[in-house]
């Protein structure tokens, strides 16, 4: 177990040391985020932090294979292989702004590569239904999809100073959790190590891209940090014959999955393109309900934390009634307290809506005074 802690040290301090490093690297590469409508940041802010992430969970890794008693293996390598491959992508976006499609092209080959590597779920078991095994065509389809979707899922949530790291710090900490107390394998210990190295780095870069950010994941963090966690739930929990395991990583990150399919039918009921930006996030409304920044992304924190607490109970507490009950109370709180105002948006009186009515403002004002047409919001 130490190792893992080691390993987890490691990241951690290459996040501390690297980030500001490759802050320098964006600003030079030209790879910086301007401000505009559908943003909340104000300030030009340079991205590329997933490439500082990626390197130190790489230098963790390295360090417990070298020092710990695990070698490499084909899983390992197709994790390692994948996540090169969607960070490389994610950063040719950060500069040049790739296309959807070639962004889409390149989550499906990291995919493809972790996939190919042995990384898939073979069975399907939902509490109340039989085992499904998968024919192996099959396996191969629903892995791809599984782990693309959780590429999009985590770069849809990245729109607040620190939400996406910090999201995914809780839930790989609870993926640790759940594949060190699951038992042992080469399956359990390759899960582990992505998940503490995950954890690491997420939480050294959280010291740059806390609100105020002095540095965003970008989209090579967003997507590396999606990828590895859909490895993850499928080598550490989906590979498990175990009805309830399938609930584990759906549940922990409720949040995120929730948001991702708000997006999609929003916009579907609009008529739009699924990859049609907006500002109708479950962290826009709760700007839009009158929190800060940094409200809004603590809120959803402490959240994602009850959540993964919720998930690991049906794994471990199935016979503490009373913790049962008390999960109970706390999800059954969040359904019925924060779900609805969420989801009905906000009455016009939130901070983002007011800076948005100020811009407007200020736009019809320059129109008055002949600078030209103001732009519609």
């Amino acid at each position: 177990m130490g190792m893992y802690f080691i390993a987890f040290g490691v990241a951690l301090a290459g996040a501390l040391l690297l980030t500001p490093v490759a802050r320098r690297l964006a600003r030079k590469l030209n790879a910086v985020d301007i401000p505009e409508d559908r943003r909340v940041h104000e300030n030009p802010t340079p991205t590329l932090g997933g490439i500082a992430m990626y390197i130190s969970m790489m230098a963790g890794i390295g360090v417990y294979v070298m020092f710990g008693d695990y070698g490499v293996s084909t899983d390992l390598l197709g994790i390692i292989f994948g996540a090169t491959i969607i960070v490389v992508f994610g950063a040719l976006d950060d500069i040049h702004s790739l296309p959807p499609l070639v962004k889409l092209f390149g989550q499906i080959l990291a995919a493809g590569v972790l996939v190919t590597m042995g990384v898939q779920i073979q069975n399907l078991n939902l509490p109340g239904s039989p085992i499904i095994a998968l024919s192996p065509e099959l396996s191969v389809v629903v892995s791809l999809i599984w782990v693309v979707a959780f590429i999009n899922i985590i770069n849809l949530i990245d729109g607040l100073d620190g939400l996406a790291a910090g999201i995914t710090c809780i839930a790989s900490g609870a993926m640790f959790y759940y594949t060190t107390q699951t038992g042992v394998g080469a399956d359990l210990v390759g899960a582990a190590l992505i998940s503490i190295v995950m954890a690491g780095a997420t939480l050294g870069f959280l010291r740059y891209n806390f609100n105020p950010a002095s540095i965003f994941m970008g989209d090579s963090g967003a997507m590396l940090l999606g990828f590895l966690l859909g490895a993850v739930t499928i080598q550490g929990v989906l590979k498990s014959i175990a009805a309830v395991t399938f609930l584990v990583p759906l549940i922990a990150l409720a949040i995120p999955i929730l948001d991702t399919g708000m997006a999609i039918l929003r916009r579907l009921r609009k008529g739009r393109p699924i990859t049609h930006a907006d500002k109708e996030h479950i962290h826009h409304r709760l700007l839009n309900m009158g929190h800060s920044q940094r409200q809004a992304v603590l809120l959803l924190y402490f959240w994602t934390a009850l959540l993964c607490g919720t998930s690991l109970a049906l794994k471990f507490t199935s016979s503490n009634k009373f913790l049962w009950v008390i999960l109970g109370l706390a999800v059954g709180g969040f359904l019925l307290t924060t779900l609805p105002p969420i989801i009905k948006g906000d009455n016009g009186k939130g901070k983002h809506r007011a800076e948005k009515r100020m811009k407007r403002e200020r736009k019809v004002s320059g129109v008055v005074k002949g600078s030209g047409e103001a732009e519609e919001y």
